[in-house]
């Protein structure tokens, strides 16, 4: 194995004493991600359900079904099992609400695939959230989504 590639991978990974003076500590507590990931968009699991769906519906059409991968197959039940949200509109309606609040994409996404019940549990769950809203105004917010869900 080519040594170059075993120190690159060890100081990304954080290893202790295989830091370089360019890596920075990721900490999704405090909103501190790889720089790979500034620009990336965040997707619900629901959003990732409705796409693996879409891809499964054509394989099935082009009579590619059998074609699908294993990994493909879980990850489609997974989605399937875990999407909170069951429909466009109502996605489209959860990230409306959650774009009103100051929220990062990933305290979005979080919200949006845990759906915890009270603001207490949320800041557990998300431990950014802590000073980001009151606690009054994000139960609100989790009033609203629970909500979108039960009625979808």
């Amino acid at each position: 194995m080519n040594a170059g590639f075993c120190r690159d991978f060890f100081q990304r990974k954080g290893m202790p004493g295989n830091q370089s003076d360019d890596t920075t500590d990721e900490d999704a507590t405090e909103l501190k991600f790889p720089k790979e990931f500034e620009q990336a968009d965040t997707l619900l699991t629901s959003e990732v359900y409705l796409l693996l769906e879409h891809r499964r519906q054509q394989s099935e059409q082009k009579e590619e079904i059998d074609e699908m991968s294993d990994v493909f197959v879980k990850t489609l039940n997974y989605t399937r099992r875990m999407a909170r949200f069951k429909n466009r509109e109502t996605i489209r309606a959860v990230r409306t609400l959650l774009a009103t609040k100051p929220l990062h994409k990933f305290e979005v996404a979080q919200i949006a695939n845990l759906c915890p019940e009270t603001s207490e549990e949320a800041k557990a769950l998300i431990p950014s959230l802590e000073n980001k809203m009151e606690d009054d105004e994000l139960d609100e917010v989790l009033k609203d989504l629970h909500s979108k869900k039960t009625f979808q």
